[in-house]
């Protein structure tokens, strides 16, 4: 269980074996007793969807636990921060070293991310199969 993030949820739509759950995502001082009088207490509802064998179980308004590995965030933490910024880095250094020019260097390392982020789109079912949550109802 270690190895798991869980948010709690409420299932929005049921659709065949998809459901639509609702979380709410909460900052770590979101449950101050004190935020309403700061202006970092931070929370944002989410919509997930989960593909599960026995949708049938589930009801709309039913509370679930909504359930990721933690492998899975530091997988997306590469593809979405740390891959763009290497690509950005090491273009930027090459192109610089080509052409000794920092405004084509920079804008053509900027349009490396383009094929980049297309590679992502055109692989997102795979890359959703990969990247998928469970759920399972609160007790």
């Amino acid at each position: 269980m270690a190895n798991t993030i869980k948010h709690q949820g409420i299932v929005e739509n049921i659709n065949g074996s998809h459901l639509q759950v609702r979380i709410i995502q909460t900052s770590a001082c979101a449950s101050c007793s004190v935020k309403g009088h700061c202006t970092s207490a931070d929370t944002k509802e989410k919509l997930v969807d989960v593909t599960v064998d026995n949708a049938a179980s589930y009801q709309p308004g039913d509370h679930v636990w909504v359930m990721g590995e933690l492998s899975m965030g530091a997988l997306v933490v590469l593809f979405a921060f740390i891959f763009p910024f290497l690509i950005l880095i090491i273009s930027l250094f090459v192109f610089m070293a080509l052409w000794n020019d920092e405004l084509c260097s920079a804008l053509c390392s900027l349009s490396l991310l383009i094929p980049y982020y297309c590679i992502l789109w055109l692989n997102k079912s795979r890359m959703g199969r990969k990247f998928s949550f469970s759920i399972r109802p609160m007790n």
